[in-house]
């Protein structure tokens, strides 16, 4: 592991400025996660550990605290890491979140791409006043056998949330942002869905549930006024294959709007859960447009005056 400790340190030394800088910086953490470590799970204790370290290492410098939420499972304790940036208004709290755990692959789309983009929003609001603390969670235990159970790192926040009486105004969860691909019918649908809607996969979705209408309608707008890739939206209902597969599920079963950011996984890409998930076939300079185009949407989601 001796380089991914020296990646851990090389990027962690100084932000960079320009869109391909933000894109190497993104490369080199999915490179980091999916193969310095690979495959991150309960059943791999210590590559999961690992990946907790590198994610934790590289959000502490742009984070108010670094809250590492630990929780037993299985015998063992595993973690969500908080990294806090402070509003001027404490009571009130935005949450944008990616998993950092895998399901027996590389998981390079799945998540460490979301995990990247995380680390560089993080990079990208500090030191920018807004009114709501915003928490941005890397979440354990996303995959199978965990998924859609109380083991879950994100129902775990959700529950402790609630606990403390939190007010979590909107969440924001990036869920496989780094496939894209030109090819004609590279993008299917969930039958019905697709009417009118492209059929080349070469945007970012934006997909909630019937209740986050208005968040995903605000969030769908503000990436679209950054005019850096094409935006589909949709609200639909969590029962729909693929709608609800990721953390925002535990935040909509507690009632709280939340959005998930993707590039839809098994609808395009062919490496969803295969071994073939791996760093080179992801795309990082739409990625760099995804966190440039998100940044200034969480910061007005948070509350930040305009520039």
């Amino acid at each position: 592991m001796r380089g991914l400790a020296v990646a851990i340190l090389l990027l962690s030394i100084a932000p960079m400025a320009s869109v391909d800088e933000l894109a190497e910086r993104l490369r080199a953490h999915v490179r980091g996660l999916a193969e310095e470590i690979g495959d991150r799970h309960l059943s791999r204790r210590e590559a999961l550990q690992y990946a907790r370290d590198y994610v934790a290492a590289q959000l502490a410098p742009f984070a108010d605290e670094l809250i590492p939420q630990t929780f037993e499972v299985d015998g063992h304790t595993v973690a969500n890491l908080i990294a806090l940036s402070r509003g001027t208004d404490p009571s009130e709290r935005l949450v944008v979140g990616a998993h950092y755990d895998t399901c027996f692959n590389p998981g390079a789309d799945d998540n460490a791409s979301g995990v990247a983009g995380l680390i560089e929003l993080a990079r990208a609001v500090q030191g920018r006043p807004h009114r709501r603390t915003i928490h941005f969670v890397a979440f354990v235990n996303e995959e199978p056998p965990y998924f859609q159970t109380p083991q879950m790192g994100s129902a775990v926040y959700v529950a402790r949330a609630r606990a403390e009486g939190a007010r979590i105004a909107a969440v924001v969860i990036l869920e496989m942002i780094g496939y894209y691909t030109n090819a004609a019918n590279s993008q299917t649908y969930p039958p019905l869905f697709g009417l009118g809607r492209p059929t080349t996969g070469n945007y970012l979705g934006v997909v909630g549930n019937m209740r986050s209408y208005r968040l995903i309608t605000q969030i769908a707008r503000g990436l679209r006024r950054a005019n850096r890739l094409p935006i589909q939206s949709i609200a639909a209902p969590a029962r729909v294959p693929g709608v609800a597969w990721s953390d925002q599920w535990a935040f909509w079963r507690a009632g709280i709007r939340g959005v998930m950011l993707t590039d839809t996984a098994f609808y395009r890409n062919p490496h969803y859960h295969h071994a073939t998930d791996t760093w080179d076939t992801l795309d990082y300079a739409v990625m760099a447009s995804v966190v440039e185009s998100l940044s200034p949407v969480v910061l007005e989601l948070a509350g930040a005056a305009a520039p």
